[in-house]
Parts: structure tokens; C-alpha cells; sequence
């Protein structure tokens, strides 16, 4: 039997967590968004004073992770961390920054492996990350990889931080995005890159209706919904 199960991958600021929310609920399948794992691992060794350096104590705060998602009044995704909203903590580039450093541990990555697959059920699942296509989710029917300039996607991270009042440099934001594609693609476990079946989407020039409308012809054709 087909499993119903969709992956998309790629760095940030490429739409990825946009797109994989519109296809799950266009589906009515179930949404993981991976990389919320990370971000909370990071965020909860912070509020628990663990040195992020160390990476079985980080592990083991993986291990431990009291998450859940959450859809809220507005239809919005809420990620709730000791049952506590914590959308706006993890999503800060200094969390993201910690995110991604804690990720090229393997200890870290294999602590959140097995929680990841769980999330699959008969239901169907769209799994966003960064290596859910490679690693996590191999057997995936659909593997989606997108990709955008970095110049693009920090002009789009600049925009949402100006959104939400805060003053940033787009050159210091550019930087940081690119140290993080660097980091990502290089690291010794699961590097960043696209599954060799994957499809391939470069979103520097569409918008988030267009790069949902591309995956769902897809899967239409795979999966007959």
C-alpha cells in the first residue's frame, strides 16, 4: 500500500514551512514542521542553562522534549513547549543560529530520529525539514527540495522581522543565512541536500500559492487525491 507521506526539504526562507501547512491542510493530512524540533531543543538547553557545546547533555534534552502542536483560534499552528506557546521564541535568528549549530551533532539528530517517523500515521503526513527526504522519511513517495537565492531569502526574512517591529541589517541577515547554508551542507551527518528522486522547485521568483500548486499536481498524480 502507498504510504501517503510527502517531504520538503531545503534551507531557509525558502517557503518550506508555508508551503508543507498549505499542502497538509489541502490534503487534510497531518503536518510535521522538523526543524521546530531543533529550534525547541535549542531553546529548551537555553532555559535550562546547558551549554549547547555539549552535545549529549543537548541530547538529552532531546530525548525529554515535552512538545506538542497545536492548532489555534485563528487556524494558526501553535508549538507549545512544557505546554506553553513558544512560537516567537524559536523562531529568532539567534534560536536558529543555536538550531542549527546542536543539528550537526549526531547524538542530537539520532535523539530526534525516531520521534520524527512517529508522527507518521495512516492519515498521511507532510514532513517539512531539512533532511526528511535523505534520512528520515527515505521511502517517501513524494520528496520535494526547495530551493531560493540567499539574496531573496533574506529579503524575505527582513521583511517578516520588520513585520513584527524589529530593526535588522539585511547585510548582517545574508551573512548569517549563508554561514547557515554552509554549516547545513557541510556537516558530517545528513547534510543538507536533495534526495537524488526528489523534486526540485526554486521558489526565488514564485509565490507561496504557486509553490503549493506545484507540489499538489504532483501528488495528485502519485497519489490519486
Amino acid at each position: 500500500m502507498l504510504k501517503k507521506l510527502i517531504t520538503i526539504d531545503g534551507p531557509s526562507g525558502v517557503g518550506k514551512g508555508t508551503a508543507s501547512r498549505f499542502v497538509a491542510k489541502a490534503l487534510d493530512w497531518e503536518w510535521l514542521d522538523s526543524g521546530a524540533l531543533y529550534r525547541l531543543t535549542a531553546l529548551d538547553a537555553g532555559l535550562k542553562n546547558v551549554n549547547l557545546d555539549d552535545s549529549k547533555a543537548v541530547a538529552q534534552i532531546a530525548s525529554h522534549l515535552n512538545v506538542s502542536f497545536a492548532e489555534n483560534t485563528k487556524g494558526e499552528p501553535d508549538i507549545l513547549l512544557d505546554a506553553k506557546v513558544v512560537n516567537d521564541l524559536i523562531r529568532t535568528e539567534q534560536c536558529g543560529n543555536a538550531a542549527s549549530k546542536i543539528a550537526a551533532f549526531p547524538e542530537v539528530r539520532t535523539a530526534l530520529l525516531q520521534r520524527q517517523r512517529d508522527f507518521y500515521t495512516s492519515k498521511g503526513l507532510v514532513a517539512d525539514g531539512r533532511d526528511m527526504g535523505t534520512i528520515v522519511f527515505p521511502d517517501a513517495p513524494l520528496k520535494v527540495f526547495l530551493t531560493a537565492n540567499a539574496a531573496v531569502r533574506a529579503q524575505r526574512r527582513w521583511k517578516q522581522l520588520q513585520e513584527q517591529g524589529l530593526d535588522v541589517n539585511i547585510a548582517d541577515l545574508l551573512h548569517e543565512i549563508e554561514a547557515r547554508d554552509q554549516r547545513d551542507q557541510t556537516r558530517a551527518v545528513a547534510p543538507l541536500k536533495p534526495a537524488p528522486d526528489a523534486l526540485v522547485i526554486d521558489t526565488s521568483y514564485m509565490n507561496i500559492v504557486e509553490v503549493e500548486k506545484a507540489i499538489l499536481a504532483r501528488a495528485h498524480e502519485i497519489f490519486h487525491e
